[in-house]
């Protein structure tokens, strides 16, 4: 371990610009053509590495990219890097909050969500292949559609994980920590319609749409419970359309997070049965869980135990994590496939104007990385 701390330390400078290299091809989910350009830099690097590239062409959102490392090995003896490249941040954005260095820190959109995490397992790869270390196949799989729900990408996710015997998320770490539990997600909407009138001359023959939907929403906010990790949360609600209007629309929008996967279909079950107290209106529900949660699982726990013991080694503590955020990483952990998340980049203001990695970490970050890919070189 401490030979490939050294290894990593020597390519620290290389990594510092790889990860600016990959920050300044902006890449929003939305932008197709912006993924696919940041996309074409990544599988260009892979080759040059090694790497056996597929390109999963897709319509509406960028390319899904696969790539293969390492000798080819049968389904379970391999290990998988996951990882994102699209961003929430719109093309332009570097004018105003410009890719740098200062402070020990690296600054810019998308350098700690995830672009840096994605750097570090290239290199990871690479100074295990320098060094004849790389003893089994690792597929690199970096999505383009991770920051709204995974859409297209999910199913090739899934199917490459199950040929997987562990999956490292190269998400950004907890703090300092790995996670190893995750909430699950879901997202509803409720549109409400009621009955319009005039709200002075015949306010008895209108039924109340945002009247309705207020007690709809005390309803579902009544649903969390902190003991078990659900919460329910409207987070966007409106309707009606003048003052002197009995309303007749109104909508909400839903977040949901569960920590146990049980409470998924229970809470989907209570959106189902909703209904209007007023007979008068009609209550339309769409949506439901976009990812199951990751729950703190026996396998997670020794890929977490044994991250544990080679970051000992390289001398610093590892403490692990849960967090209410998703990531891919649930899909594969629900599939019963052993998976550490946050083994990418240490910093803060993921999805913020702050957002930034701490240099001082990447070198250690990516030792440990590499130690836990090699499988059976490293003790």
């Amino acid at each position: 371990m401490r030979a490939l701390l050294a290894g990593a330390r020597e390519k620290e400078s290389a990594l510092v610009e790889w990860i600016q290299k990959l920050v300044r091809v902006e890449s929003p989910s939305d932008d197709k053509i912006a993924v696919d350009a940041c996309g074409a830099v990544v599988a260009d690097h892979a080759k040059s590495l090694g790497g056996r590239v597929k390109v999963h062409r897709q319509r509406a959102f960028g390319d899904v990219l696969e790539v293969r490392f390492g000798p080819r090995r049968k389904p379970g003896n391999r290990v998988m890097l996951l990882g994102h490249l699209d961003t929430v941040w719109p093309v332009g954005t570097l004018k105003t909050m410009p890719c740098r260095v200062g402070e020990g820190r690296l600054w810019g959109p998308g350098t700690l969500d995830m672009k840096a995490g994605v750097a570090m397992g290239l290199t990871a790869v690479e100074m295990l292949s320098e060094a004849g270390l790389l003893d089994r196949e690792v597929i690199l799989l970096l999505n383009s559609d991770e920051e709204v729900g995974s859409p297209v990408s999910r199913p090739i996710t899934e199917k490459l994980a199950q040929e997987c015997s562990a999956v490292y998320v190269l998400e950004p770490a907890q703090v300092l920590a790995y996670k190893t539990a995750r909430k699950g997600t879901g997202n509803w909407r409720i549109e409400i319609k009621g009955i319009a009138a005039h709200a002075g001359v015949d306010f008895e023959k209108g039924a109340s749409a945002l009247r309705e939907m207020a007690r709809v929403i005390e309803t579902v906010s009544g649903w969390s419970d902190l003991k078990r990790g659900l919460t329910v949360s409207v987070g966007l609600a409106a309707g009606g359309s003048k003052t002197n209007v009995i309303p007749a629309e109104a909508w909400a929008e839903v977040d949901g997070r569960i920590a146990r996967i049980a409470d998924g279909a229970r809470i989907e079950g209570k959106f189902k049965r909703l209904k209007a107290a007023d007979r008068r209106c009609t209550l339309t529900v769409t949506g439901g869980i976009n990812r199951p949660p990751m729950e703190r699982k026996r396998g997670t726990v020794a890929l977490y135990q044994r991250a544990r013991a080679l970051a000992a080694e390289l001398g610093f503590p590892l403490d692990e994590a849960a967090t209410g955020g998703a990531s891919d990483g649930n899909f594969t952990s629900a599939l019963g496939v052993a998976t550490l998340d946050g083994m990418g980049a240490v910093g803060e203001g993921a999805h913020a104007v702050h957002e930034s990695v701490r240099l001082e970490h990447l070198a250690p970050r990516t030792a440990l990385l590499a130690g836990m890919l090699a499988g059976t070189g490293i003790a």
